[in-house]
């Protein structure tokens, strides 16, 4: 199964939460799930896709290594122990979280590690997530472009990552834009406001429409009924040429997910 462009994200949504959500997200139509070792809720998300009764076939999960365990004696076992919690014996697509120093461990040696865990079957697919141009090339040198299914970065109309992008693009790298809706920021701009009624829509949908026009996939997530469906109906929507000029001027390097440990961005 292709990565759906349409995912249902989970950063932040733990216990109860995360369980409605993505059960939700299954009931409306949602099959491709993105999770994290991180997020603490792999467990939980492997609890609704068993009850879900959606055949395996029909889902595309993906997870990703956190930096804790990406040396070479602990990737492939971190990989396992999420296996089990997410009760699939394999992912579709497993991302490094973050990258760490380089003086710590080489961009190299955990890609490497990542593509011996393909190698093995754990996942059928490897990829990235907030990895900068000269960590792209790093990985890329490892394993060649055609090994790298995705790099998962911050993109919303605030922070369009123009630079990423296009290295991407040129590799034939795709790219899965995480925070989406810039943590509701689009809903407040008049611009999004403006072209959302317009087509009778959400600012969201149209920060959505936005992305996917562009051949990026998108994960935002929810916890409301109504958002997840309207989401999911996110391609419905054409944007005109100048609606999407009027959407690209409004980045201003806006960035959200900026943690100490973060890599010096492009």
């Amino acid at each position: 199964m292709n990565m759906p462009a349409i995912g249902l994200g989970t950063f932040r949504l733990k216990d109860q939460v995360v369980i409605d959500s993505v059960t939700t997200g299954l009931e409306v139509g949602y099959r491709h799930i993105d999770t994290a070792q991180i997020y603490g809720n792999e467990a939980e998300v492997g609890q609704v896709i068993a009850a879900s009764g959606i055949a395996r076939q029909d889902l595309y999960i993906t997870t990703k290594i956190w930096t804790g365990n990406l040396s070479h004696n602990k990737l492939i076992p971190s990989l396992k122990e999420s296996l089990t919690k997410l009760r699939v014996d394999q992912l579709d697509l497993t991302l490094i979280h973050w990258s760490v120093s380089e003086d710590v461990l080489s961009v190299a040696e955990y890609v490497a590690t990542l593509a011996e865990a393909k190698a093995l079957g754990l996942t059928k697919e490897i990829g990235v997530s907030n990895f900068t141009i000269s960590q792209m090339q790093q990985a890329i040198d490892t394993v060649g472009a055609s090994e790298i299914a995705t790099n998962q970065i911050e993109l919303h109309p605030f922070l369009q990552n123009h630079k990423v992008v296009e290295f991407a693009r040129k590799h034939g790298i795709h790219i899965t834009a995480y925070m989406p809706l810039a943590y509701g920021k689009v809903m407040q701009d008049t611009v999004m406001q403006k072209i959302a009624a317009a087509h009778n829509t959400t600012p969201a949908q149209v920060s959505l429409a936005w992305l996917l026009q562009q051949g990026f996939a998108v994960i935002p997530s929810s916890t409301k009924r109504e958002n997840l469906v309207s989401n999911l109906q996110a391609d419905q929507i054409k944007l005109s040429t100048d609606e999407m000029l009027a959407i690209a001027a409004l980045d201003r390097g806006e960035r959200l997910v900026n943690p100490d440990f973060a890599p010096k961005w492009d």
